[in-house]
This record gives structure tokens, sequence and C-alpha cells, in this order.
């Protein structure tokens, strides 16, 4: 093998990958409207970065209880699903494949976003972190326990937010499990203090996901689900190690093969645990043992580092997140080891097209 693995085709299911290089999901708060809808500019962001092998949209909320960040795109209304379809009508014109990602925030949200209403939890416990609002980053609150209705009425969501997802044109979806938002919640000792069948042993922190990933059967074709896990999160988005983070997580990634999905999609750590208890150093050689279907790594990955994780074995496709945001034609850049072009951070979340569509394309 040779670095050109990383640009070499990839069969996903019924879809025939381009390349392995995978533009991550990543908010940019370009729904500036009363609808939270998916505009033409979201459009055209997307399709200039179709050479990508698999687009994941950005988090789409799956209800307005999911909300937790202004101006994001949800996926639970009519129009917000007609807005979709303009996204993957213009990636599907430029060859590409894209999924989108359905998200609940829980308690990283903040009740400006729920009309003065709590957000939802497992457990009514503050995480200390910061949610996006109009008057910018905020400090989290105490947010509401969900009751066994209100878990159930989630699963429903995510049932609704696949149907609408298949409505829109999408190759598939990504279920959020990850980055210390609702379902990570579940599975966290720290987060999830319940004492019914949604707490306690490993297996009922985990039910939340299955119960969701039950419900989605007859909607959408298992082939074409993945799931966004984040097993090493400490110290971030309301987040801490216990002693069994690990185990749930490997319970989860193993159990997720009796489902014959389209991926399983892990994130390396966000920051260093090499001196934390419990925690593992190197995500993708822990769990690729654990998980027989396609797995993709995400987390600062560079085109050398990514070829490395491919012909090491440890992963199937590569994530890249911030290096698209910049660089449309990423995939064309790795080709020709070209110079990528510098992200302007000041732009990731604002709502105008500068930072979003006016990155420049290589000469040449």
């Amino acid at each position: 093998m040779s670095e050109s693995i990383l640009l070499q085709s990839y069969q996903l299911g019924d879809n025939t990958l381009s390349n392995r290089m995978v533009m991550a999901p990543m908010t940019r708060s370009r729904s500036n409207n009363k609808g939270n809808v998916a505009t033409r500019l979201t459009a055209q962001y997307y399709a200039q970065r179709a050479t990508a092998g698999l687009i994941i949209t950005e988090g789409t909320f799956v209800s307005t209880k999911a909300v937790g960040f202004i101006n994001v795109p949800g996926i639970y209304s009519e129009e917000q699903t007609e807005g979709w379809k303009l996204v993957t009508q213009a990636v599907h014109e430029k060859g590409g494949t894209i999924f989108t990602q359905l998200w609940h925030t829980g308690r990283l949200s903040h009740p400006d976003l729920h009309n003065g209403d709590l957000p939802h939890a497992p457990s009514a416990l503050n995480p200390l972190a910061k949610a996006y609002t109009n008057d910018g980053f905020v400090d989290t609150v105490t947010p509401k326990e969900m009751t066994i209705e209100d878990i159930k009425q989630t699963v429903l969501d995510f049932k609704n937010g696949a149907k609408n997802a298949v409505i829109a044109g999408f190759d598939g979806i990504e279920l959020h499990a990850a980055n210390g938002y609702l379902l990570q919640q579940f599975f966290n000792g720290y987060s999830n203090h319940r004492t019914d069948e949604y707490g306690g042993k490993i297996e009922n922190k985990a039910r939340i996901l299955f119960d969701i990933l039950d419900a989605l059967e007859g909607v959408i074709d298992y082939a074409k689900v993945g799931v966004r896990l984040n097993p090493t999160l400490h110290n971030s988005q309301g987040m801490m190690l216990d002693e069994d983070t690990i185990p749930t997580h490997e319970y989860i990634v193993n159990r997720l093969n009796d489902y014959g999905l389209a991926y399983v999609h892990l994130t390396e750590p966000f920051t260093p645990v090499d001196d934390v208890p419990f925690a593992v150093t190197e995500v993708a050689k822990h769990f690729r043992p654990f998980y027989k279907g396609t797995l993709i790594i995400n987390k600062s990955f560079t085109k050398e580092s990514g070829v490395n994780i491919i012909e090491n074995g440890y992963a199937d496709l590569v994530a890249y997140g911030v290096p698209f945001i910049a660089n449309p034609d990423l995939v064309a850049r790795f080709e020709a080891d070209a110079p990528l072009n510098t992200p302007d951070q000041s732009t990731f979340y604002t709502d105008t097209e500068k930072g979003y569509i006016d990155y420049p394309e290589m000469v040449g």
C-alpha cells in the first residue's frame, strides 16, 4: 500500500465512495431564518465539497427540544425537509454522497433557546459548560430530568428525523451519540444518576441508543445508518471519564455489530488523557477489534497520519473537519500535495457568506 490509499475508492453499502476522506460534521450556524431551514447557501457550501468521499452534514436538530445552538438547521418540519432537498440535490449533481447527522443537545442548551423552559437531560445535573444563544456563549443551567415519556418521545423524534432524511434525499444518517450531547449524557455516570431502566448498569445507560436504532426499522435501511461515538471525552462538554466509560463504549460498539450499520464513527481524545485513569489513548486501535464493519476515525488528522491509520488497519475511512472548511477542494490538494488555505476561525459561527463559500480553490 502507498499514501494513495486515502484517495482510493471505498464501498460503503450501496454507495461507492470516490475516496476514503470524509467531511466531518461541523456546526456552521448559517440557518439564520425563522424556521431554521437549510438554504441555497447551505447547498452551495456542501456542493463545493462534494469531492469528499462522504459528507456528513452538521448536526441537525430532531425536535425543538433538541435545540442547543442558534441558527442551526433542523430536520423535524416539512419546511426543513424541503430545505435539505436543495442540499442533497446539489451534492448529488456533483457526484457526491451525503449523510445527515441527527442531533439532540440535551443539557448542553439553555432556557433562552426553549422559551424559558429547562433543557432536557438524563438527570438534573448542570454540566457547567456553555451554550450558544443570541447573547453568545452563556453558562448552562441545571436541566430537567427526563421522564420515561420524555425519553419515548425523544426516540420518536429521532425516528421522525430519519424519516425526513429519507424524504430529503440523503444517502444515510448518522446518530450523534458523542461530544457530551444527549445520548452520551445517558452513557456517562457523571451525567446519568438514574435508577430506572435508563440508568445504573451499562446495558441500561446504553438503552436509549438501541431504542432509537430499533425504532428505525422499516424507516431506513440499517446499512444507511452510522453512529458517532467519543469514548474518551474528558473534562470537556461537561463529561468526565469514569471506570464504566470505556466498558460502556466497548459494549455499545460490540452490540452495534448486530445491526449491519453503514459505519461506526469514532473520535480520538479531544484533550490529553495519558494520565487519566480508565482512559485509552488510541481510540481507533483500541476499538478496532470490537467492530467488524466500516470504522471512521476523526481528530486532527493530516494526509500522512490519515494514510498511516488506514494502512495500520485501525480505520477504513478518515474524517477531516476544519481542513474542509478552508479547503473545499481538499481532496485535490491532498492528491497534488498542495498547500492548504488557513481557516478564519472568526467566521466559523457567523451568518454570512464570508468564511463559508468564499475560500479559494487551488489554481492550476
